[in-house]
Order: C-alpha cells, then structure tokens, then sequence
C-alpha cells in the first residue's frame, strides 16, 4: 500500500514538472535547461541540400556563445531523410514527439514538408524551413520558408526571360519530385496570366540525376526551342549544359532557378551558351563589393560552410527565429514559441525582397522577388544583372 501511494505521488510530481516546464522541449524557469529545435533534412542521395541546416546550426552556436536565448541554450538536432517519404516522417516523430522540440527551424527537404505538414499541424508546432522545396511548405499554416521556392522562382525566370529579356520560343523542362508537377503547372499559368505568352515545348519527364541529359537536350532543340526553363539541381544543371556544347547548340538561352547558383557550377560551366540567368532568392553573395551579406559571409567561411543560397536561407531561417524568440516573456515552450510566431510583426533583412513572417495565414507563398544575375561564356563568374529585385506583378 505503502509504495502504491509513493509511485503516486511520484508520477504526480513527475506530472507537474512536465506541465510547469511546457511540456514541449522549452526551456523551464531555472534558466538553464536548453530549447530543442530540430530539422528534417535531404543530406543524401539524388538531390542534396546540407548547407540549410549547417548555417542554422552555425547560427545558433554562435547564439549560444553569446549565452543563447534569455539564458537558455539551443540543442539544435538536424536529421538526414535521405529523400526517403518513411525517414522523413520517422525523422519528424523523433524530433517532435521524442525531442520535443518547440519548432523546426532551417530544414531543406526535397520531400518532408508534404509527407510532415499535417503531422506538425496535429502537433501544433510550426516549421521554419531554410529552403522550401516541395508544394507543403508553401501551402500549410503551419510551415513558412525563408526562400521564395522553386514554383514563384520558375514564374521569376520565365517573366524575366520574356519581358525583360525579350526572349520567344521559351520552353520548360521540369525534374519531377513527389507531387509537384501541379504546382509547376501554377507557376507557368501564373506566367501566362500575367504576360499572355505560352511555353514553346513542355517536357516533365526530366529525370533527377541522370547519368546522360543528352536526349531531352535534343528533343528540345529539334523543337525550336530558343531558351529553356529549367529547375534541376547544380549537378543536374552542370551535365545539362555541357550535353548541350556537345550538340553544339551555341545559341541557348539558360532560364534556370537559384539551386544552380553556386561558385562551384561557375568554375565548371565554361560555354554557357547565350547565357545562363537566374532570379536569386537572395541578395547575389557573389558581389563582393556589398556588405549586405557580411554578417552571413563572415560566420560561413568561418565555419567551412560552402557559400550558396542553401545556406543563405538556413542562415536567415535560424536569425528569425532568434530574434522572434528573444521577444518571448517567461518560458520559451512551443507553444509560447507558435504564439510569438503567430503574433509576429514582418522582419526586414537587405538579403531578401520581401519582408519574413509567419502569422496566422492559411499558406506561405508571398515571397515573390528576386535579384537577377548571370553567367556568361568564357567568365566562369557570376554577375549582377540588375540594380534592384524583380518581384512577379500582381495579376
């Protein structure tokens, strides 16, 4: 009898601590405990995207140096879904239901906001993806990204291509990922609706990975096609291009997404054809002469992290969220965590177009500028190829 009251009484502690601590991975009252944060990552396999969530975690080491949140450190745990629908779901139970995490912050997933969304909705936690690849993290309340995303950048470069480069005869050609071949659909009849123009050629059967890219380089010049949209990854791209200069096809104008835009695919792209112009997400960190991305440059090369748009919006993903939180009075839990964030006012930052929030809206795709900048034959360079951001017009 005696030990039955005590396991009681026990478990009823055990109980209160729980709730008085929040019951979420937050950090209690003593000032001490850390805040769990995690990610759900593609670190391996066909298409890769590390950098997100090593800037995010190089951020918030470094927040943590300065002493962390209101005293409390970040346990920053980052997992690898390997592109796998099953590791990425098993990824988010583990950190949110076993870790206990109050959000997920700086992820780059090619799959897990689709396979995970409604997980984080029952949940009620929120996820502040570094990079937005498929159509979930842009039509969900409760993920927001950093980036614009692949389906306003794909409009980006095609209004881009017609109405400031004059170019005809566009034509797309998509690599397929889940289910995102309607949200590409959307993108090009965003196009359509606000320029009128049509794609010359649509080919969706563009495989990610391909050892040989020679065949859909051929099928689309024999089309007639003059520039080609395209949204591969920068391998993908890289063996594009060079199918491409040994079909001799000179003339072809690149329309590609930010994924391509790295100083690697320069070094490795010498024939660019007319010329490979991308709509950056954000501010181009190839221009040396801006101190815009200092703070970001300095704390990457610090920590041997490679300069890319990844971890720009890993990086940006992981300074939101600290300076949201550090306006949180008393426990920072989840949900202290998804009110801050629901209650937020937009964040300005010079290294995007369009000012960061969350909120409580339905879905998350009002990030619609981009810097233009290209790469020309014989530079192995990127430029700047404008003096402003380019945003998709109000149809």
């Amino acid at each position: 009898m005696r030990k039955h009251v005590f396991y009681a009484a026990a478990a009823l502690a055990a109980s209160a601590a729980l709730v008085l601590s929040g019951c979420s991975g937050g950090g209690g009252g003593d000032g001490k405990s850390p805040i769990v944060v995690g990610s759900v990552n593609t670190k391996s396999g066909a298409a890769t995207f590390p950098e997100a969530s090593l800037a995010a975690a190089a951020v918030f080491a470094d927040q943590n140096a300065k002493g962390g949140i209101n005293g409390h450190k970040i346990d920053y745990k980052a997992l690898d879904d390997k592109g796998d629908p099953a590791t990425a779901s098993a990824n988010a139970r583990e950190l949110v239901g076993s870790d206990e995490a109050v959000a997920m912050v700086g992820s780059a997933s090619l799959i897990e906001c689709e396979i995970n969304a409604k997980y984080y909705e029952q949940q009620k936690i929120l996820s502040m993806p570094g990079v937005g690849v498929d159509t979930g993290c842009f039509d969900s309340a409760n993920i927001s990204p950093a980036n614009v995303g692949p389906f306003n950048d794909m409009t980006l470069t095609l209004y881009w291509g017609s109405e400031v480069a004059k170019l005809d005869n566009i034509c797309v050609l998509l690599e397929i990922a889940g289910s995102t071949r309607p949200a590409y659909q959307k993108a090009i009849d965003t196009w359509t609706e606000i320029t009128g123009k049509k794609p010359l050629y649509v080919d969706d059967t563009v495989p990610y990975g391909a050892s040989d890219y020679t065949p859909y380089i051929v099928k689309a010049k024999d089309a007639g096609c003059k520039a080609l949209a395209i949204n591969p990854v920068e391998p993908d791209a890289i063996a594009q291009v060079k199918a491409a200069n040994a079909q001799g096809w000179k003339d072809v104008t690149w329309l590609y997404l930010t994924s391509v835009y790295s100083d690697n695919f320069a070094k490795a792209v010498s024939d660019s054809g007319a010329g490979i112009y991308v709509p950056a997400e954000f501010y181009p960190f190839t221009d040396a002469a801006s101190d815009i991305n200092k703070d970001w440059r300095d704390l990457m090369t610090k920590n041997d992290i490679p300069l890319t748009s990844f971890s720009q919006g890993g990086y940006l993903a992981a300074k939101y969220f600290i300076q949201v939180v550090e306006g949180i009075t008393g426990d920072i839990t989840r949900e202290s965590v998804t009110k801050a964030l629901h209650e937020m006012k937009p964040i300005t930052n010079p290294m995007v177009g369009t000012p960061y929030e969350f909120g409580t809206a339905k879905k998350h795709d009002g990030n619609t500028a981009g810097w233009p900048i290209k790469l020309m034959s014989g530079t192995n360079k990127w430029e700047l190829n404008g003096d402003d951001w380019i945003t998709i017009p109000t149809k």
